[in-house]
C-alpha cells in the first residue's frame, strides 16, 4: 500500500500529546443523561475557535481545549537516544514549522459536540477514554477542515462496543449501536475533510513497537458508526492524500451522503480477520484513484451492504477491487457497483442477486444492461477505464438479459449511475464465454496470448534445445536426496494424512479457491453467447467483447431506442 505523508511528535513534543493524552484519560465522565440531552458548540476560524461562544483555552482539563502538539511524522531516522524513529520514507515526513501551523481541537469528555466553520491548518482530536460511557457524537454541520500532516478527524480513545471480539469468535455480522466514535451528518449542510495521515512510528525503544500510524484522512482507532440527521441529506466530502476513512476495528454507515477521494484505499476496516464494514443506508460515492493504488473498499474482515448506494471505484491505473475483503463481501440490500482490475468475487450466499462482469479490454464507456423486453435494467457510465465490474439492485431478477456498451442514453443520473432512464439508443451488443485463457491482473490476456497463441518457449529452448541442467547434474550424477529418503525411505506424511486420507483445504479454499479467492473468474460459457443468463447459480460472466462471436448464430442487434 502506497503511503504519501505523515505527521508527527518532534523531539521536544514527544512527551507532549502522550501527557495531555493521559490527563484527559483520567478526567471525570459526563453522567449518560447529560451525554443524552447536552449538546456543546464548537466553531472552528483560523482567527479564534469557541466553544459555546467563548474563547476556546489552553487548559487541558477543560472538556474542549486547543494546542499545537498534533502528533505527526518527524523529519528525522532516529530519536535522540539512537534508536529508530519509524518507518516513513522521504515522501512521509514534515517539517516541525508546517507542524506547527496547525491548531488541534481536542474534545476529552463524552458527549455531543456540533461542529461548524473553517480551519485551514488543524485537526479534531478525539481522546475520552475506555468505558462504556465514553461515548463521543460529533455533528458535521457545514464543517470544512484541512489537515496537512495528519488525519484531520481522529479518535483516538473512546469505547470499543467489540473488544472482545477474536479471530476464533469473529462474524460478519456485528453490532456498533454502542460505539464510542460516532458522526452525524447535519442536514442541509455541506462538509470538507481534507486530511492526511502518519506513518508507522515506533515508540522510543530499540523493540520498534508502534507508537502511531494513522492510514487517513478520517481515521477512528475504535469501532464507528456514520449516519445523516433527520432529513438525511448531508453530505460529507473527504479527500484524503493517502486512504479516506479507516477504522482498526467495525465502521457502520446508517446514512448521509458520503463522496471520498484518495489517494489509496477509500475505505479500509483493517483489524485482520475481525473488521467488518456494514453498510445499511445512506448514499456513498468512493474513487480510489488520486494515487498509485487503492482499491474503493478494503476490509481486513468482511463487507456487509444491507442498503442503501454504494458506488465504489478502484484506482483504475493498479490491479486493485471495487469492493475488496479478506473473509467475504455480502449483498444484501441497495444499490450497489463496484469496479476495478482485480478480481473480487461476492459471496453467492448474498440475499440479494448481482452481477459480475470481466471485460477482455478495459472500458471507460456507458455499459446498459438490458431485459429480454428491452426495458433497461441497468447503466452506468465509468468515468475510468475497468476491467472487472460487480453491479446488484433490489429489481434485478433471475431471467435472461442482454448487454450494450456506448450508445446514447437520457435520464436522471448521479456520479455516472442512471436511476431513471428515459431513453437508450443501443450501442454495441456484447457477448461473453468462449476462450477461457488465463487472464493477468487486468484482466487482459498475457501479451503473445490474445489471439490464441502459445506463449514463446525461452530462448535457451526455441531450436528443440534442451536447458542446461544444474551443475551438479551435467555428468549424470543424480542430485542427492534430502535427509531421511537417502536409504530409499519416503518421508514421514503429516498426521492427518498417514491413513491415506487427503488433508482438509483452509476455510474458503474448497473448492479450489486460494487463500479464499480464486485467480481467476471460471469461464461462464464454453461458447460465446449474446445471453447472460442470470440465476442464483450463474452470477459471473466473462470474456466479454465486443468482437464477432466466432459462430454466426446470434445475429447483431440494429441501433434502434428501446
Amino acid at each position: 500500500m502506497r503511503k504519501f505523508l505523515y505527521g508527527a511528535l518532534s523531539a521536544t513534543l514527544v512527551l507532549s500529546p502522550i501527557s495531555s493524552v493521559l490527563a484527559a484519560e483520567q478526567t471525570t465522565v459526563s453522567s449518560q443523561a447529560e451525554i443524552a440531552t447536552e449538546e456543546t458548540t464548537i466553531t472552528l476560524s483560523d482567527e479564534k475557535i469557541l466553544v459555546d461562544g467563548t474563547a476556546a483555552k489552553t487548559n487541558t482539563k477543560q472538556a474542549v481545549y486547543t494546542s499545537h502538539d498534533i502528533i505527526y511524522y518527524e523529519d528525522k531516522d532516529t530519536y535522540t537516544s539512537g534508536n529508530p524513529y519509524g518507518e516513513g520514507t522521504d515522501e512521509d515526513k514534515h517539517a516541525k514549522e508546517e507542524a506547527d501551523k496547525h491548531t488541534v481541537v481536542n474534545i476529552t469528555k463524552p458527549g455531543t459536540y456540533r461542529i461548524s466553520g473553517k480551519l485551514s491548518y488543524g485537526q479534531i482530536f478525539v481522546n475520552v477514554g475506555e468505558e462504556e460511557t465514553d461515548q463521543v457524537t460529533l455533528i458535521l454541520d457545514n464543517v470544512d477542515i484541512n489537515c496537512t500532516v495528519a488525519p484531520a478527524v481522529l479518535f483516538y480513545n473512546v469505547y470499543e462496543c467489540d473488544a472482545d471480539r477474536t479471530t476464533e469468535t469473529a462474524t460478519y455480522t456485528v453490532d456498533t449501536s454502542k460505539a464510542g466514535a460516532r458522526v452525524i451528518i447535519a442536514d442541509d449542510s455541506t462538509n470538507t475533510v481534507v486530511g492526511s495521515y502518519v506513518a508507522r512510528i515506533y515508540k522510543d525503544n530499540a523493540e520498534q513497537k508502534k507508537l502511531h500510524k494513522y492510514d487517513a484522512a478520517f481515521y477512528s482507532r475504535m469501532s464507528m458508526e456514520i449516519d445523516g440527521e433527520t432529513k438525511g441529506n448531508g453530505v460529507l466530502n473527504i479527500t484524503a492524500e493517502n486512504e479516506g476513512l479507516d477504522t482498526e476495528r467495525h465502521l457502520t454507515i446508517n446514512g448521509g451522503k458520503i463522496n471520498i477521494q484518495s489517494g489509496d484505499d477509500g475505505i479500509n476496516v483493517n483489524e485482520d480477520g475481525i473488521s467488518v464494514f456494514t453498510m445499511n443506508d445512506g448514499y456513498l460515492n468512493i474513487y480510489a484513484g488520486n494515487g498509485a493504488e487503492g482499491d474503493g473498499i478494503d476490509s481486513n474482515g468482511w463487507n456487509v451492504i444491507n442498503g442503501g448506494t454504494v458506488i465504489s471505484l478502484a484506482n483504475p491505473n493498479s490491479p486493485d477491487g471495487g469492493i475488496d475483503s479478506d473473509m467475504g463481501s455480502f449483498i444484501n440490500g441497495g444499490t450497489v457497483i463496484g469496479a476495478g482490475n482485480m478480481y473480487d468475487p461476492l459471496e453467492d450466499n448474498s440475499k440479494q442477486l448481482f452481477m459480475s462482469l470481466q471485460l477482455t479490454k478495459s472500458t471507460d464507456q456507458l455499459l446498459a444492461v438490458l431485459q429480454e423486453n428491452d426495458q433497461t435494467e441497468f447503466a452506468y457510465d465509468f468515468p475510468h477505464d475497468y476491467t472487472y465490474i460487480s453491479f446488484s439492485t433490489p429489481s434485478l431478477k433471475e431471467g435472461t438479459y442482454q448487454v450494450y456498451q456506448g450508445g446514447t442514453i437520457t435520464g436522471t443520473q448521479e456520479n455516472g449511475y442512471y436511476a431513471t432512464i428515459t431513453s437508450y439508443l443501443k450501442g454495441t451488443q456484447l457477448h461473453h464465454g468462449g476462450n477461457s485463457t488465463p487472464f493477468s491482473p487486468n484482466g487482459e490476456r498475457p501479451e503473445g496470448m490474445q489471439n490464441g497463441e502459445m506463449p514463446a518457449l525461452p530462448e535457451d529452448m526455441q531450436n528443440g534445445e534442451r536447458p542446461e541442467l544444474p551443475a551438479d547434474m551435467q555428468n549424470g550424477e543424480r542430485p542427492e536426496l534430502p535427509e531421511g529418503m537417502q536409504n530409499g525411505e519416503r518421508p514421514e506424511l503429516p498426521a492427518d494424512m498417514q491413513n491415506g486420507e487427503v488433508p482438509t483445504p483452509p476455510e474458503g479454499a474448497q473448492n479450489g479457491n486460494m487463500m479464499g479467492k480464486p485467480f481467476s473468474m471460471i469461464s461462464s460459457s464454453n461458447s460465446e453467447s449474446y445471453d447472460f443468463i442470470l440465476n442464483q447459480t450463474s452470477k459471473s460472466f466473462t470474456n466479454i467483447s465486443g468482437s464477432q462471436v466466432n459462430d454466426e448464430t446470434t445475429s447483431s442487434t440494429t441501433q434502434t431506442e428501446s
